[in-house]
């Protein structure tokens, strides 16, 4: 049959006057703009009035009073783009509930824009001063909502959840004022400034709506703060919150490695830009695991026994020192894109693979010089990254600067092949850069410079300010020319734009190390298959739960090659049941010579099983750094190892 296009029929048929002479359909008419953001005073201060007393229904409830200056159309905002998230945060929009704007006594309509969905416009009044807006903001009360930020214990409050701003100024001309009523004898910790508390009512004084938002604030049942630069001019604060008063208490020696974090900081970086800077630190189960960076403090969360238990001594979820460094990495020192007017106008990301990449190197080495890690845990999580990189398929396709686009494009949501899609690598290949650059400086001036220089350089200037310094890719060379004179521009677009096989181990070699494989895990491994279950993806490609479901199957792999998919389930191995141990045990005893047993796997898929088999006798491999006979070891002078042998490093 002969298939024509569906505007040529049209044509024809028009032309032969078999359609009616009807005007062609216009598209809808351009969007109206929301108010462009000028740099001027807004016309008073907002009065922000937050009640945070409901531990039942964790409901918090809100009063707003905005000044105006004028009658007509006031459009109220609810930030969207807000820095440290990388994407935009539409979904806590169906959280706030219960929206009434009145002025002067009397209910004004109001409407969502149509396409700008988190503005609201109302029309003023002539006459009116100021206008209130009522709602609540109703804090998740269940992991499926969204993050727990609000128990019968504590409480997060994020204040782009809990507040609206007009349109038509920039952030930093708006002033506000926070009055918060907490529940009764609650304390908390914030880099806001305490004006007065009179009983559970805190009065704040008047900031900005920019630093206002960067200004969380974490209160508890349970509460103690310690000073983590005892004597200092410029303070730092750890304030705790807790599930369990006991979980609040620290020890001498834990307290210690934490106070040296701020000053190996200070070594590092050669300054600070905050007036005083709090941590702020939920140790709970209940509360969601928070991590986020702030200028003049981070929200924390971290899981109950890591004080007492993983601290300097073992594998944990150790991101105090990575949001505290942000302080200098992303908070002074930003992207020019990430620096926006306010929190409507997109953030561009180009520029992650310094602002986060740079920031987890910075925090490896100073977590190790702090003494959180020593040498030897160091390279086992260095194995693993580089290992994770170098066998990463996705790298065939997807270049590293296109990950920075990630939070953007998936909204940090699950993915069901992230070994093929990538996710926000420019974390951690992004350190592996850095690794990269610090080793080039380190091995061409013999030792006598290294990126130290660079930080003191870029991110040490200005010191005790906190007004933020914008940045460029040109800002970034400029400065490691600084220090060492290179083609940093070349260096950086290849190893940012390049596809295909091998992660950027370089930094690795010349350092003195290569990675290898054997059949023994290092500790580090093994505390992630205790809380996690075991990974036998450098052998089959597969990650299982402790329950048998697959929770990652590598792309290519023995498993994917056999049709298995996360969230598959094993049920039985060799036929019993299924034991990671036993599975380990199956993978070794193939590995002896002259076996040639095949390994056999129930699997479910739903309602369904499917039998799999393995003919694999190559043995179990987990990833270890070698040391390269001969050749200078680099890594202890940047992460501060001493010369004691190291455990499961490889001679």
């Amino acid at each position: 049959m002969l298939k024509v296009s569906g505007l040529a029929l049209a044509l024809a048929l028009m032309a032969n006057g078999a359609v009616a002479q009807q005007p062609l359909p216009l598209p809808a008419a351009e969007t109206p703009a929301l108010p462009a953001p000028q740099d001027i005073d807004y016309p008073g201060a907002i009065q922000l009035h937050v009640d945070a007393t409901d531990l039942d229904r964790h409901i918090i409830t809100i009063r707003e009073i905005i000044p105006v200056s004028k009658a007509g159309r006031l459009t109220l905002l609810v930030p969207k783009w807000l820095p440290g998230h990388h994407s935009p945060g539409d979904s806590d929009l169906t959280k706030i509930a219960g929206l009434h704007i009145t002025a002067g006594g009397k209910e004004l309509q109001w409407r969502r824009d149509d396409v700008s969905v988190h503005a609201f416009h109302v029309e003023v009044p002539e006459g009116v001063s100021e206008v209130t807006a009522d709602f609540q903001y109703l804090a998740p009360v269940q992991e499926k909502d969204g993050v727990i930020v609000h128990t019968r214990h504590m409480l997060d409050m994020q204040w782009e959840k809990e507040s609206l701003y007009p349109a038509g100024y920039f952030t930093r001309r708006i002033p506000i004022q926070l009055t918060l009523t907490l529940p009764q004898g609650w304390q908390y910790g914030s880099a806001l400034e305490t004006e007065k508390r009179e009983g559970d009512i805190v009065t704040f004084k008047p900031i900005s709506y920019d630093n206002f938002v960067d200004s969380p604030l974490i209160a508890g049942r349970y509460f103690k703060r310690y000073d983590m630069d005892p004597g200092a001019k410029v303070p730092v604060w750890m304030d705790l919150v807790a599930d369990d008063p006991k979980e609040l208490e620290v020890s001498d020696d834990v307290l210690k490695i934490h106070r040296k974090v701020v000053q190996e900081a200070y070594k590092l970086f050669g300054g600070q830009h905050y007036d005083h800077y709090n941590w702020l630190v939920a140790v709970s189960d209940e509360m969601g695991g928070i991590g986020l960076e702030h200028h003049r403090s981070s929200e924390i969360g971290i899981e109950p026994g890591y004080f007492a238990n993983v601290a300097g001594k073992g594998f944990g979820r150790n991101i105090i020192a990575h949001e505290y460094i942000h302080s200098w990495d992303g908070k002074f020192r930003r992207p020019a894109g990430q620096f926006n007017a306010t929190f409507e106008e997109p953030m561009r990301n180009a520029l992650l693979w310094v602002y986060e990449g740079g920031t987890t190197y910075w925090t490896d080495v100073l977590e190790s010089r702090a003494g959180l890690y020593n040498f030897d845990q160091r390279l086992q999580m260095l194995a693993v990254t580089a290992a994770g990189y170098d066998m990463l398929p996705a790298r065939q396709w997807r270049d590293l600067q296109d990950t920075t686009y990630d939070p953007i494009i998936s909204n940090r949501g699950p993915k069901s092949w992230p070994t093929w899609q990538r996710s926000e690598d420019y974390y951690a290949e992004g350190g592996l850069i850095w690794l990269d650059a610090d080793t080039l400086i380190r091995e061409k001036t013999g030792g006598k410079k290294s990126l130290d220089g660079f930080a003191r350089g870029f991110f040490g200037v200005d010191n005790g300010s906190y007004l933020p310094a914008p940045y460029t890719f040109d800002d970034v060379v400029k400065a490691l020319n600084d220090v060492y004179g290179y083609d940093w521009a070349t260096f950086l677009n290849a190893r940012l734009n390049r596809t295909g096989k091998g992660a950027p181990l370089d930094g690795l070699a010349r350092a003195g190390y290569r990675l290898v494989y054997d059949d023994t895990p290092s500790d580090y491994i093994k505390s992630g298959e205790a809380r996690r279950g075991i990974s036998f993806g450098y052998s089959l490609g597969l990650s299982i739960a402790k329950d048998g479901t697959l929770r990652d199957v590598l792309w290519d792999g023995l498993g994917f090659k056999a049709g298995l998919t996360a969230g598959m389930k094993v049920i039985a191995v060799n036929d019993r049941a299924y034991d990671g141990g036993r599975l380990k045990d199956l993978i070794i005893a193939a590995h002896k010579p002259g076996n040639s047993d095949k390994i056999t796997l129930l699997v479910q898929a739903g309602d369904y099983f499917r039998t799999i088999t393995f003919d694999y006798h190559d043995g179990l491999r987990y990833p270890h750094l070698e040391r390269i006979d001969g050749t200078k070891d680099l890594l202890r002078p940047i992460y501060g190892g001493d010369d004691k042998p190291v455990k499961n490093a490889r001679k």
